[in-house]
């Protein structure tokens, strides 16, 4: 049969104006998408984990307020991921001593470990394993099909808001890590080693368990404008996400179009959490988005939308010359996005693998748990609110 090589596209700048109407072969995806299947699994399990280091933990205080007339069990070092500014303060002591602290090592361990999943895949962190992530997306989604159950649309800001109220979190963050930053070694060590760092995590309990009026009417607030606007908290006022988005400017993985593949349904920018306009780029590049995975799970094309690597300069392609269009369009497509493309299981296979790795490497270094004598917690845990910072 006749052949005639075919050079593989190389652009990477989108069409202008180009429509559905310019006839481009539509060649529908062959798989059935299960990202978001996958996705929701992990963070579910990821909920549940935190949801019991949440409750070893409240025993574990509970046994020193009670003065050991309770059921002792083991503190959680896992419970140190809710310490970001430890973990960070921690890490910035490594970083000047090259010694790891005693006190709330974990937090450090578990800040870089999601740092470094932020660096290899943007900011899948945010949207793969972050409890308050998962708690977020649960309520506007209820709150979606809520308010399209009354006729009504789901609120979407307008930019000259948005951006402004994006700028929040990144304003929090630079507050952090500006404090941070300007303590030096020997005063971070000497924060930490008082009463108050070293409770630091009790604090933080007694806070949700002695809720006044205030800090709850701040959280059905919260919940509220999270039922009406996508993932509120993490879009405005999450320092933890500005500090991962930025990181995840550097990822070499990034939600990419292709222009040849895409037939301009626009399904995918309907679909992303963060509003951004998904059809209108050629790479999402915007530290907004959190790999979620929407717009490629709601685009029909095959090839439209990776999560990927930067497209592949693939050798000339031989093709029939009675070879149709949409043949030629997907030959080229797969040779583009050949050994490029990430899928979904492989996501959550390096998600596991960071975490775990860093886990164990914290424990084989014996930095994992803070060694803290049962005596030294019994005068603190029960009088933790009369420490302060």
């Amino acid at each position: 049969m006749p052949t005639e090589t075919v050079p593989l596209p190389t652009t990477q700048t989108a069409p202008s104006n180009q429509t559905a109407s310019s006839k481009k072969p539509f060649i529908r995806r062959h798989l059935q998408d299960r990202s978001q299947r996958l996705r929701h699994t992990v963070q579910i399990v990821f909920l549940a984990l935190n949801a019991w280091l949440g409750v070893q933990f409240y025993l574990w205080v509970r046994y020193f307020d009670t003065y050991g007339e309770s059921p002792y069990v083991s503190r959680p070092a896992g419970v140190e991921g809710w310490l970001p500014i430890a973990g960070l303060m921690n890490l910035k002591y490594f970083l000047v001593t090259h010694h790891v602290t005693a006190i709330h090592p974990a937090a450090m361990f578990l800040l870089v470990a999601f740092l470094l999943s932020s660096l290899l895949l943007k900011k899948a962190f945010c949207a793969w394993l972050c409890p308050v992530g998962t708690i977020s997306e649960a309520l506007w989604n209820l709150g979606e099909r809520g308010l399209r159950r009354m006729g009504l649309r789901p609120l979407i800001l307008p930019r000259g808001l948005d951006i402004p109220l994006r700028s929040l979190k990144y304003l929090l963050l630079a507050f952090f890590v500006y404090v941070v930053v300007s303590m030096p070694a020997a005063g971070l060590e000497q924060f930490l080693e008082a009463p108050f760092g070293i409770i630091a995590d009790v604090k933080m309990l007694n806070f949700f368990r002695e809720m006044g009026v205030v800090g709850i009417s701040v959280l059905l607030t919260l919940a509220l404008l999270s039922l009406l606007i996508k993932n509120f908290w993490c879009r405005f006022l999450c320092p933890y996400g500005a500090l991962m988005g930025i990181v995840s400017a550097l990822s070499p993985v990034k939600i990419r179009r292709d222009p040849e593949a895409c037939i301009d349904c626009n399904r995918c920018s309907h679909a992303c959490p963060s509003n951004l306009p998904v059809a209108q780029l050629v790479t999402v590049r915007s530290l907004e988005c959190s790999s979620c995975l929407s717009c490629i799970a709601a685009c029909p094309a095959e090839n439209a939308l990776n999560y990927a690597l930067p497209p592949r300069r693939a050798p000339q392609i031989p093709l029939a010359t009675d070879a149709s269009p949409a043949a030629r369009s997907l030959a080229l497509s797969n040779a583009r996005w050949r050994l490029r493309s990430l899928q979904p299981r492989t996501v959550a296979a390096l998600l596991a693998v960071i975490f775990f790795a860093f886990v164990a490497v914290a424990r084989l270094t014996h930095h994992w748990r803070t060694e803290i004598p049962n005596s030294v917690y019994q005068q603190l845990v029960p009088n933790a609110d009369q420490f302060n910072h």
